[in-house]
């Protein structure tokens, strides 16, 4: 084995895997540090030659752009996990409305649909589904849909007066604005 070989499969061997300590910061830098660990003193020493040299570059980058790589993944995996709950969560607001609709008429005073349906909304706002349903709060056009506009005696002007149908949010996405009825004051 030639000493320009020997010197490429020792360099190589150097390289250890990217752990969860190193994941912070900038991806060259961790690089370095995961080399310098490697290498021990080697890191601290001029190289021995170019060649040595320009290895020790290639590997650096190389192993940035896997850091890198990395961190772009878990981010975009992260982001389609984020899509697909508000997917499903949009799909289940009709059957939200329905639920509500028969617990306004009594339907889900007492049995067992009363039990799943409350069980399905504490699933819900467990995974971070927020009702926006609150009457007397000022209204907001980025989570508020006026509908209509009356005098109301009892609340001011610019305030949700009646919700006519719930809105939903999830974390800072608005799912659905609410529907409401806006007090013009007395």
């Amino acid at each position: 084995m030639s000493e320009e070989n020997h010197d490429e499969a020792t360099s190589h061997e150097e390289v250890t895997p990217v752990d969860e300590a190193h994941d912070s910061g900038d991806a060259l830098s961790q690089a370095e540090a995961i080399l310098n660990e490697a290498g021990g003193e080697a890191g601290d020493q001029t190289p021995a030659s170019d060649k040595e040299a320009e290895l020790r570059e290639d590997l650096l980058r190389l192993q940035a752009e896997y850091v890198n790589y990395r961190k772009r993944v878990e981010r975009d995996r992260d982001v389609a996990r984020e899509n697909a709950v508000q997917s499903v969560f949009t799909n289940l607001l009709p059957v939200l409305d329905d639920i509500d609709a028969a617990r306004l008429h009594g339907d889900l005073v007492d049995g067992p649909f009363a039990s799943i349906a409350n069980k399905l909304d504490a699933v819900l706002e467990g995974l971070g589904l927020e009702r926006i349903a609150e009457a007397g709060v000022a209204f907001d056009p980025n989570v508020h849909e006026a509908l209509i506009q009356q005098p109301h005696a009892e609340i001011s002007a610019d305030h949700v007066a009646q919700v006519l149908r719930p809105g939903f949010k999830k974390g800072d996405r608005i799912l659905r604005a609410a529907q409401v009825i806006v007090s013009l004051g007395e």
